[in-house]
């Protein structure tokens, strides 16, 4: 047995790396929901889940009060039960942000103890299909960089091995994404990968007419580019452009996926673990992009997705975007714009304690 004894959870403050801003927001700081088990074999696990600034003590209270009890005597050598006995506690909050990023909290500790029991990384337990991942860089790209910093950005990470660069679109005159785009492919050659990131910021019409504008461009995709929840325009949008349409990362549950994939409304899926409710339903939506013959390429928390786009066969490519080296020891090890799996028991994060004691609020 490995019964969990103990669970209990803190919330993180960790500032960002660089300025961060997009179509809609800007990135100001990581609530890091941590959650910690204890188990009755004296295998311990630890997962996290985040906010960008604004609810993680709302996660933190669904936690405490409510989740972290109910999974006391739980076994955490059975993802699936253990995920479903804490999603029956939510009936009347799902699906939601608040509940998926408390339960992502649990359920990332539960596979991180249950790979530590069995002395497996994370990426083979979970399908182990190929250890080597390529990255993109997002960090470059980013909507209030001027145009020849960007450029410069793109130039570098191309020059580093990069499999990929992400610029963020959306400006109050959509010409100056059009000029911004035109001028780093300009510069980088037509062999790099070139994806743009909406932040959800344009209505159907825009899209359609930046997807025009920028065709010429040989985009790899279109992130986000209209209201998550607007599946039938994403679906309109997938039949009027060439260019592969995103979608995922502010979407909530397998379900949502489903809705997507069936109506051809997306042609890369983006899951992020932990808006999704964690790795139990993270590889149901891998699983289920693969029978429609579509790749997973996550949003965000690339030391977790590393492990997981490496467990999958349409796994795809990750977003290099350093946010837990405050409070870890050890950070991805990049050569040639490609990355290794963790081969270390667990999930594949080195935490800091004392940087997270640190950065503790609550």
């Amino acid at each position: 047995m490995s019964v969990i004894t103990h669970a209990r959870a803190m919330l993180v403050d960790i500032p960002v790396e660089t300025v961060r801003t997009d179509a809609v927001q800007s990135f100001r700081k990581q609530e890091t929901i941590v959650v910690d088990l204890d188990t009755d074999d004296g295998t311990p696990g630890r997962g996290y889940a985040y906010t960008i600034g604004t609810g993680g003590r709302a996660v933190l209270s669904m936690l405490r009060e409510h989740l972290l009890p109910a999974v006391i005597g739980q076994d955490v050598r059975r993802p699936e039960a253990v995920w479903r006995h804490a999603f029956s506690q939510t009936r009347a909050t799902t699906v939601g942000a608040i509940t998926s990023l408390a339960l992502a909290g649990i359920d990332t500790a539960v596979w991180d103890a249950r790979c530590r029991r069995d002395g497996e990384p994370l990426w083979r337990a979970a399908g182990g299909s190929n250890p080597e991942v390529p990255l993109y860089d997002t960090e470059g790209g980013w909507l209030h960089i001027d145009t020849s910093t960007l450029v410069a950005n793109t130039v570098a990470a191309r020059d580093g091995g990069w499999h990929g660069s992400k610029l963020k679109v959306g400006s109050p005159d959509p010409r100056r994404d059009v000029e911004r785009l035109a001028a780093v492919r300009a510069s980088v050659g037509e062999g790099y990968r070139l994806m743009v990131d909406a932040n959800q910021g344009l209505t159907l019409a825009d899209a359609r007419a930046l997807a025009r504008a920028i065709e010429p461009s040989a985009i790899s995709w279109l992130e986000e580019p209209l209201p998550a929840d607007d599946v039938s325009a994403h679906a309109r949008l997938v039949e009027s452009t060439s260019i592969p349409i995103a979608v995922g990362e502010s979407l909530y549950s397998v379900a949502q996926f489903k809705e997507y994939l069936v109506r051809d409304a997306a042609t890369i899926v983006q899951p992020d673990v932990a808006r999704v409710g964690g790795i139990t339903p993270w590889l149901k939506i891998a699983h289920l992009a693969e029978a429609f013959n579509v790749p997973v390429a996550p949003h965000f928390l690339m030391e977790l997705h590393v492990s997981l786009v490496a467990a999958v066969p349409n796994g795809r490519i990750v977003e290099y975007i350093p946010q837990l080296r405050a409070v870890t020891t050890a950070d991805l090890r990049v050569r040639g714009g490609r990355t290794v799996a963790p081969d270390e028991p667990g999930i594949g994060i080195s935490w800091d304690d004392d940087a997270l004691e640190d950065l503790r609020v609550l």
